[in-house]
C-alpha cells in the first residue's frame, strides 16, 4: 500500500518564537545565542533577516555581527520552545495519531490510514501551514511524499511557509539531481567521502553500486543507497511506540570554573532540579547516577554508584551525586563542566529491595515533599518554589547563590 507521509518543519523556529513573544523584533535580523560572557556566545538561530546576511548557526555572536552588524541578540527562552512544541503536535495529532518527533520542530505525520476521510497529503499540508499561522502565529514547510526521507528532503526544498511534493512515480527527475549532502544521514564527513569517491548528487549516490559504498561507508553506505532509491520503508511511531527513557541526565559548562565544593554542591543541585522534574513528568525513579567532570585542562573523569532504595529527589540524587564527586575528585585543578546523570530508571511504583542501612521513612518522606513541590511547580511555575541556595548562583548561567551544604559537609 502507497503511504502518505508528511514531514512539517517550523520556520526558524527558536526566532520565530522570539517574535512572537516581541513582534518589535520581527523588524530587526535576529539571533538566538547565549551570553557571550558566559562562555556560550554561539549563535543558536536566526531569523530570515539574519540569515540573508550569512549569519550561520552554530558560529560565534561576534563573527555574526561583523557580517550583520545591525544583529539583535536575544536569549534562548526553552521552556517557551517546549510549549510550543507540544502545542505544534497536538495540531499534528488532529489528522493522525502517527506523529513522531524529529527535535523541537520537526515532525513526521502517516496520514495513510485516514487519507479518504481529510483529503490529499498536500490538501492537508496547506491546511496545517493556515492552522500554524492562526493559532501559534508560526509558519512550517511541509515535505509531502510516500517515504520519511522523502518527506523530510521536501521540507527542506522550499522554505519558509511551503509544501513541496516528491511523488513515487517521479521522484527521480525532482531530487536525483540534488548535492547527496541534502539527503537523511549524509552529514558532511560523509558528503566529503563520498565526493572523493565522484558521488556528488543524490542520483550519484543511488546508481553506484552496493558493494562499492559499503567499502567506503560500511553498513551506513547500503543503507543511503536504499534512501537514495526511495526504498526506506521506516514507519513513523507514534509517542508510545518510543521505547522508554534508560536514563535522564544534565549537565552544563559554569561560567567560571568551580573551586570549592559548595559551589559543586550548588551546580549539581541545580542540575538535578530539571532531572528530578523529568522524572517526575515519565513517572519513573532513578536506581542509580552517574557523575562527569571536566576540569579547567578538558580532563575527565567520572563515576557511578546505586541509589538504595531508588529515588526520584531532585536532592537525594544531588546527595548521591555529590558523594561520588567528592569520593574520586582529588580537587587539584578547578571544575570547568559538570554533568549529572539519573540512570537504571524504573516505574515509579516498582518494589525495592531495602538493605539495613537504608532509611526508608527519611526518604519517603522526602518524596512526597518533592511530589508536592512538582504539583505546584505545574500549577504556578517552575520558579514558585526553590531551594534558598539557588537563588543566587554566580557560576551558574542566569544566576547568582549563598552557601548552602547538604549535611554531608556541613
Amino acid at each position: 500500500m502507497d503511504r502518505t507521509i508528511l514531514h512539517c518543519d517550523m520556520n526558524n523556529f527558536f526566532a520565530s518564537v522570539e517574535c512572537m513573544m516581541d513582534p518589535s523584533l520581527k523588524k530587526h535580523p535576529i539571533a538566538v545565542c547565549g551570553n557571550v560572557e558566559e562562555r556560550h556566545g554561539i549563535v543558536l538561530a536566526k531569523n530570515e533577516s539574519a540569515k540573508k546576511c550569512g549569519v550561520k548557526t552554530g558560529e560565534a555572536l561576534w563573527q555574526a555581527k561583523q557580517k550583520c552588524p545591525g544583529l539583535v541578540a536575544v536569549p534562548p527562552h526553552y521552556d517557551e520552545y517546549v510549549r510550543m512544541s507540544r502545542l505544534a503536535r497536538q495540531i499534528y495529532g488532529r489528522y493522525t495519531e502517527l506523529v513522531e518527533p524529529f527535535g523541537l520542530d520537526e515532525c513526521w505525520l502517516d496520514l495513510t490510514a485516514g487519507l479518504r476521510f481529510i483529503g490529499t497529503g498536500d490538501h492537508i499540508a496547506n491546511e496545517l501551514r493556515q492552522t500554524m499561522r492562526e493559532e501559534l502565529g508560526l509558519t512550517i514547510s511541509v515535505g509531502v511524499s510516500f517515504n520519511k526521507v522523502f518527506a523530510k528532503l521536501g521540507s527542506d526544498m522550499k522554505k519558509p511557509d511551503a509544501v513541496t511534493f516528491i511523488p513515487q512515480e517521479s521522484f527521480r527527475e525532482k531530487i536525483w539531481h540534488l548535492p547527496a549532502s541534502e539527503l537523511l544521514g549524509v552529514g558532511q564527513k560523509t558528503a566529503k567521502k563520498l565526493e572523493s569517491w565522484g558521488i556528488r548528487t543524490i542520483g550519484d549516490l543511488a546508481r553506484h553500486s552496493e558493494d562499492s559504498l559499503v567499502r567506503i561507508l560500511g553498513k551506513n553506505g547500503a543503507m543511503l543507497r536504499r534512501f537514495a532509491n526511495g526504498e526506506d520503508r521506516s514507519p513513523v511511531l507514534a509517542e508510545s511506540d518510543f521505547p522508554p527513557a534508560k536514563s535522564v541526565g544534565h549537565g552544563i559548562t559554569t561560567l567560571a570554573d568551580l573551586t570549592e565544593d559548595e559551589e559543586v554542591w550548588r551546580v549539581m543541585l541545580e542540575l538535578c532540579q530539571e532531572i528530578g522534574h523529568r522524572l517526575y513528568s515519565l513517572g519513573q525513579k532513578a536506581g542509580g547516577v552517574s557523575v562527569t567532570v571536566k576540569d579547567k585542562d578538558l580532563h575527565t573523569k567520572q563515576w557511578q554508584g546505586p541509589l538504595c532504595p531508588s529515588v526520584g529527589s531532585p536532592y537525594l540524587i544531588a546527595q548521591k551525586a555529590f558523594s561520588l564527586y567528592q569520593s574520586g575528585y582529588d580537587r587539584k585543578k578547578p571544575i570547568r563542566a559538570v554533568a549529572v546523570t539519573a540512570i537504571q530508571l524504573l516505574p515509579k511504583n516498582a518494589p525495592d529491595q531495602l538493605d539495613i542501612f537504608s532509611q526508608g521513612d527519611d526518604t519517603l518522606r522526602r518524596e512526597r515533599l518533592e511530589g508536592a513541590i512538582e504539583a505546584l511547580r505545574e500549577r504556578f511555575g517552575e520558579r514558585i518554589l526553590r531551594n534558598a541556595c539557588l537563588l543566587h548562583n554566580p557560576k551558574m548561567p542566569g544566576e547568582h547563590p549563598p552557601v548552602c551544604l547538604p549535611p554531608a559537609i556541613r
